[in-house]
């Protein structure tokens, strides 16, 4: 008797579709452009993957030791899928995204996301002045986007795994600096 069942796909193969099919959610809403109403639908697609255990546990879990891997590069559109594992405490400055956007999706344990209002603009190597606005508890599931030009800081109290969409290769982006006033 022959095994006619398929063949067992690869690691890599089963985290191409997965990825593939993450993306390709994203990319949908995206080619109607990156306005607050489709960075919106984009967070929802996020936060069901958040919930998805085999592709958590395919691109987040323990075999990820990364602090940032991109699991995808849109070549039309530009927006890159990033995992991100941040090891310990850790508090960024304020901050945006320079000319582009991002979403952040929580994996595991949780981020004190803090939004900042500018009261100075940065004026050459001097960074802008902000001042706090709100904030809130980012915890495993949930997602939040963040357009273009919003001002903000993550807190970390301990190991971190999270996904974030740019919307376009941030490793490729200037940025102005902030500080609170």
């Amino acid at each position: 008797m022959h095994d006619t069942s398929p063949p067992d796909k690869s690691d890599d193969e089963t985290m191409s579709q997965n990825i593939e099919t993450f993306a390709e959610e994203c990319r949908n809403i995206l080619q109607n452009g990156s306005d607050e109403a489709n960075l919106d639908k984009v967070r929802r697609v996020v936060e069901k993957y958040l919930v998805d255990d085999d592709f958590i546990s395919t691109h987040l879990g323990p075999n990820n030791q990364e602090n940032r891997k991109v699991l995808y590069e849109d070549p039309d559109l530009g927006f890159c899928i990033c995992s991100h594992l941040f090891k310990g405490a850790n508090e960024a400055p304020p901050h945006d995204h320079g000319n582009t956007w991002a979403i952040y999706g929580q994996v595991t344990n949780q981020t004190v996301m803090t939004e900042f209002e500018q009261i100075e603009p940065p004026h050459g190597d001097k960074p802008g002045k902000v001042k706090p606005v709100k904030s809130y508890d980012l915890n495993p599931g949930m997602a939040v986007a963040y357009p273009t030009g919003r001002l903000h800081s993550p807190k970390r109290t301990s190991d971190t795994r999270l996904i974030r969409i740019e919307g376009k290769d941030l490793m490729t982006v200037s940025r102005d600096s902030y500080e609170a006033a």
